[in-house]
């Protein structure tokens, strides 16, 4: 009897729940993955650091515990979607002050600017390393979504109080639309240029996404596009004449791009037939090819169900095998079957998305929820189309799944907002199903429809 009570309890528990439960489902198979890949894929990770394995599974272990935490707070606490508004508008100020204390390469007791996988791209503040791209996807989504619905509502403080300075141009729709928005997403791509061209790329076609969702003209859109375009023209002239001190990653990126479109075996074949293989040249063109070929490797060795926990091989060839390639790691260890469930996982996180958006009751809702479900779901199926050999590599981890504390609390973030908003959208989705007609009104018996198709049979 007390575990049939027991068993009531937890049910009662989940029925509780008022977020959207399979997000919840979501979120902590997420979760429960990474810690088991992460224990499973870090043997490099732990003599790089000189550390255990055990360790780096207690953090995170840690880190999860951690993620669960800015979920649950965003969840319980902030129940008001005014609230989450409030504060989405301060978006654009934190991620330029972020990215500008990479671009100047801030270095105080405190802060300090530091390189990462040969970028700046992060910030030490108080000893916690803060990778600014991925909080800076978060922030620039809920700016955007705050600014769409200013935009639309027409409450516009700071172009209205231009306009009381004499500026009467801001009157138009479409110079407020170029300072609330457009204005914001190209200074944050041009300072994200600075550390890298994928980052930017990725960050650029989300915050498109999300306006384009919000509800902006197409036609719009397309200028921004264009103007993007000669923007990142001109900043390819100025690494050019920069002799590739400024916007150093441009270079990276085009050296990914030509090794991704040629046989990267060809040219380690011809430095061995010239009789170069122990030089320098030798090594450098080496450690370009070999990521990506065990990456491969990986997958093509993975089969239907793989090799096992513990089972990888790659995993001792590939440095970052827990970061840029864990989807062809879970492949290699878990077969086609893993990988199926990481590609349902995405994709229900995806058409939860769609539901939600679809039962959003305003402009700031609908944007928020399709901007950060389009984040996540879209770095995945980029993350897994790189891994088997359908792009060049762009640095873009799984998920909640690949190994980096700030990646996962930035994820987490999102996860949280979007749970926090979707308890608000089921009270509407509730009503839509309440005030639905039944299909058989309970007034109605079952033999008297038979007699209704008797009748109709003999006419």
């Amino acid at each position: 009897m007390s575990e049939n009570k027991k068993k009531l309890n937890i049910f009662r528990l989940i029925d509780r729940i008022e977020g959207d439960k399979v997000i919840w489902i979501i979120v902590l198979m997420l979760i429960m993955i990474s810690i088991v890949t992460i224990s499973s894929s870090t043997p490099l990770l732990a003599l790089m650091n000189k550390s255990t394995r055990g360790a780096i599974i207690n953090e995170q272990v840690l880190v999860s515990v951690a993620g669960l935490a800015i979920i649950l707070f965003f969840y319980h606490f902030v129940k008001k979607i005014g609230v989450i508004r409030f504060v989405s508008k301060l978006g654009f100020l934190l991620s330029f002050i972020l990215l500008a204390m990479l671009a100047i390469r801030i270095n105080t007791p405190i802060v300090r600017a530091l390189r990462v996988n040969n970028a700046v791209r992060a910030l030490s503040i108080f000893g916690f390393q803060l990778h600014v791209f991925e909080f800076t996807k978060v922030l620039m989504i809920m700016y955007l979504a705050w600014a769409v619905q200013a935009y639309k509502e027409g409450k516009m403080r700071l172009a209205d109080r231009m306009v009381g300075w004499g500026m009467n141009f801001m009157k138009k729709d479409i110079y407020r639309l170029i300072l609330y928005i457009f204005l914001p997403m190209v200074t944050v791509c041009l300072l994200t240029l600075l550390g890298g061209v994928s980052s930017t790329l990725f960050v650029a076609l989300v915050m498109t996404i999300t306006i384009l969702i919000g509800g902006i003209k197409f036609k719009y859109i397309m200028g921004l596009a264009a103007v993007g375009a000669g923007l990142f023209i001109g900043c390819i002239g100025i690494y050019k004449i920069s002799g590739g001190s400024v916007f150093g990653r441009i270079g990276t990126a085009v050296e990914r791009i030509s090794l991704a479109r040629e046989d990267p075996e060809e040219e380690l074949v011809r430095l061995v037939r010239e009789g170069k293989k122990n030089t320098q040249e030798f090594k450098m063109a080496e450690a370009r090819v070999k990521q990506p070929i065990s990456a491969k490797v990986a997958v093509s060795e993975g089969g239907i169900i793989g090799k096992g926990p513990g089972g990888s091989t790659q995993r001792y060839v590939v440095p970052i095998m827990f970061e840029d390639y864990m989807f062809s790691f879970i492949v290699e260890e878990y077969g086609i079957i893993g990988a199926l469930i990481i590609i349902m996982l995405y994709g229900s996180l995806l058409a939860r998305g769609v539901i939600l958006v679809r039962n959003a009751s305003n402009a700031f809702t609908k944007t928020a929820i399709a901007g950060l479900v389009v984040m996540i779901s879209g770095q995945a199926l980029m993350h897994m189309f790189i891994n088997v050999d359908l792009g060049p590599l762009t640095g873009q981890t799984l998920p909640m799944i690949s190994h980096g504390k700030a990646s996962f609390l930035a994820f987490s973030m999102a996860f949280g907002i979007i749970l926090a908003v979707s308890r608000m959208v089921k009270k509407n989705m509730d009503k839509e199903v309440e005030g639905a007609t039944p299909l058989i009104s309970s007034g109605d018996s079952v033999q008297d429809s038979m007699n209704d198709l008797d009748q109709l049979e003999k006419m």
